[in-house]
């Protein structure tokens, strides 16, 4: 092997009498990094920054919740016989798409309460997601978990015999596929600021936006998986649910397809 990237040696750091789980501090800077570009976008678009804050309380374990229980349910026969780890998130399992599902339902919900403009309030944290999600991805590499099919490219992500898939033992070298969804996501923040100002867009276009860019990612990277799954119609559950919501997302686009005159540039 002339090159490979290492994987971290161990999943958690020593902070003198601390030991933090590394996939949790991933997902808590994560947050943190969305939190602060939205509260950053809202005031720029003339709202209380503070109106971020007040729904990220909510919205966030909302989130984390509709995560785990997404992971629950879509891979319920890893649990059986262990139910107690359900709760154990430091272990990793967290389904993306829960989590977004639940975190922005919530979020709506508060959004509306305080009589907030609710499509303006998703565009602003619309490049914070995947934003978040690129750093959360770190987490799996911390963990040598959900990589991609073996691989001897130079940039291929070298696992521990202990990680190892059954029957690939002298396997060493796999596709790094959180580092594929961990780009993909931050070109898809890029891409999604960049058209904010680009274009006037109609409310709620940016958000769609994001959805339909982290699905047809999402698309991608799962098919080069190969961890156990559930499988829908003989295809792992994330790829149906991932196409089902990227023709949504498109559907919403073409819908809503035109500029918005009056809107700010965001």
């Amino acid at each position: 092997m002339i090159a490979s990237i290492p994987s971290p040696p161990d999943n958690a750091l020593d902070l003198g009498p601390l030991e933090l789980r590394a996939y949790g501090l991933m997902i808590a800077l994560g947050v943190l990094a969305a939190l602060w570009i939205t509260r950053r976008r809202w005031a720029a678009a003339g709202h209380a920054p503070d109106d971020v804050s007040t729904i990220a309380v909510w919205a966030v374990p909302a989130g984390l919740v509709g995560a785990r229980l997404y992971h629950v349910v879509t891979d319920f026969s890893r649990f059986r016989g262990r139910w107690s780890h359900i709760p154990a998130i430091w272990e990793g399992g967290l389904g993306i798409p829960g989590g977004i599902l639940a975190g922005v339902l919530c979020g709506v919900v508060i959004a509306r309460r305080r009589g907030l403009d609710v499509p303006a309030l998703l565009d602003a944290v619309a490049p914070a997601l995947p934003v978040a999600q690129a750093i959360g991805r770190l987490g799996n590499w911390f963990n040598q978990e959900l990589y991609g099919r073996p691989t001897d490219l130079p940039w291929a992500l070298r696992i521990d015999p202990d990680h190892r898939p059954d029957g690939m033992a002298g396997v060493a070298t796999y596709h790094p596929t959180f580092l594929y969804e961990a780009l993909w996501n931050l070109a898809l923040a890029a891409l999604l600021v960049w058209a904010g100002r680009r274009w006037r867009l109609r409310p709620g276009q940016l958000f769609a936006g994001y959805v339909a860019g982290y699905a047809a990612g999402r698309l991608w990277v799962e098919a080069l998986r190969i961890d156990p799954a559930t499988e829908v119609l003989g295809l792992r559950v994330n790829i149906v649910v991932s196409a089902v919501v990227l023709a949504g997302a498109v559907a919403v686009l073409i819908a809503r397809r035109g500029r918005e005159p009056e809107a700010a540039a965001r």
